[in-house]
Order: structure tokens, then sequence, then C-alpha cells
């Protein structure tokens, strides 16, 4: 007798639901006990399945957001001034963007949510660097490294939000 799923695996093992033959690779342990995949129903938890309106909501979300925050960011590190301020305004701006996209999609998690908020922090820094006003941008090495990992700083807070 021969898995269903895989004809060159003998088996002795059926589904407890529909009798079909199984391997122990194929098998899905459910509590009722061994169970086929079709059988088994294996979906994603409503949490992680995420449908194309919402990556677009997202998208103009996140967009909409990094604006905000690169203005924000830009604003209150022109008046303070103070250099390593920006990991601050960094990791503030990366969970505002994170919250935000979180909430416009329903409190949805994903790998391409994270990936969009991450996008999402890097345009605000970017804002930040670009409005009239704002922090003006230095090849000094240092500030390089600062501006940096206060991204990354960033991108990571805004990543776990929504991973």
């Amino acid at each position: 007798m021969k898995c269903a799923y895989h004809p060159g695996i003998e088996t002795n093992l059926r589904c407890g639901k529909c009798g079909k033959l199984i391997c122990p690779r194929c098998m899905v342990q459910t509590p009722v006990g061994a169970r086929c995949r079709d059988c088994a129903q294996l979906y994603k938890l409503p949490t992680y399945r995420v449908s194309t309106q919402y990556y677009l909501r997202a998208i103009g979300t996140g967009l909409g957001i990094a604006i905000v925050c690169g203005i924000v960011w830009s604003a209150i590190g022109s008046v303070l001034g103070f250099f390593f301020l920006n990991l601050l305004l960094a990791a503030g701006a990366g969970y505002a963007i994170g919250e935000v996209i979180s909430l416009s999609v329903n409190r949805k998690r994903g790998t391409w949510l994270a990936v969009i908020a991450g996008i999402a922090v890097a345009i605000s820094y970017l804002v930040s660097i670009f409005v009239p006003w704002g922090l003006s941008f230095s090849l000094n090495p240092l500030f390089l490294v600062i501006n940096l990992v206060a991204v990354a700083l960033g991108i990571f807070v805004a990543v776990t939000r929504l991973r």
C-alpha cells in the first residue's frame, strides 16, 4: 500500500477522517488523531491572512505617515539641534509608523507589512533631510554613522510592531 501523496513510500497509516493512505511525512497530527492535509484543513491564522486591499491600505498609510513623521522629525531636530537626539527621534518615528500601519490594516501582521513599515521609516528619514528647514546632510563620518544607526533603530522598531 502506497501513500496517496508520495507514491514511492509504503505505509499502513490511514487518515482518521477519510481513510486515505498517508505516510508520516504528510500526516498532520490533530487533537482527534492523524489526518491527511485535505482533512486537516490547515489555514493561516486570520491575523496573518492579508489581502491585496490591506497591502494597498498599508502602502498609502505608510507613505502618509512617513511624510508627517519626516516633517516632525526635521522640525524637532532643527529646533533642538542635539546630535544624538536623532536616535530617539528615529525610534519614535518607527513606533508611530508601525502603530499607524497596524491600525490601518486592522492589527494584521505579516512579513510584507513589516517591509512596508521599514521602507516608510527610510522615506521618513529622507523627508527629514530634504525639507527646506530640515536637518542638513553632512559627510562627517560620525554624523553618517549616527544617522545610519538611527534609521536602523527606527526600522527595527517599526518592523517589530508588524512582524
